[in-house]
C-alpha cells in the first residue's frame, strides 16, 4: 500500500516537473521570437537636431580659445601639514586634524 502511494506521488512529481520544463521552454521560445522581431534598429533622439540660427552667415566667427599660458613655477607647493619648525614659527596647518575615530592603530611589524 505504501509503495502505491509512493509511485503515485512520484508520477505526480514527474508530471509536474515535465510541465514546468515545457512551460520554461515555451517562455524561452516566445522571448527569443520577440528579441528576433525587435531586430530592427530603433534610435531614440533626446533633443531636436541642431539648426542654424537665422543670419548666422553674416555674424563673425567666434574667436579661437586662448590659453593663459603655463602655470607659474616660482610658487612652491605648500604641504597640508607644516613641519614642527614651521608650526613653532606660527604656521597653521591647511587641514584640521583628523577625528579620533578615523585614526587607526599603528601597523605592527611582522616577525
Amino acid at each position: 500500500m505504501a509503495t502505491m502511494n509512493t509511485e503515485r506521488g512520484l508520477k505526480r512529481d514527474l508530471l509536474l516537473a515535465g510541465l514546468l520544463i515545457v512551460a520554461g521552454v515555451a517562455i524561452s521560445g516566445l522571448s527569443l521570437t520577440q528579441v528576433d522581431d525587435s531586430g530592427r534598429l530603433q534610435l531614440a533622439q533626446a533633443t531636436q537636431p541642431l539648426q542654424s540660427t537665422p543670419g548666422a552667415e553674416t555674424k563673425p566667427a567666434a574667436p579661437a580659445p586662448t590659453s593663459s599660458g603655463p602655470r607659474p613655477h616660482d610658487i612652491a607647493p605648500q604641504p597640508a601639514r607644516p613641519d614642527q619648525d614651521a608650526v613653532d614659527a606660527g604656521a597653521k596647518p591647511a587641514l584640521p586634524p583628523a577625528p579620533a575615530e578615523k585614526k587607526g592603530e599603528p601597523i605592527q611589524p611582522k616577525g
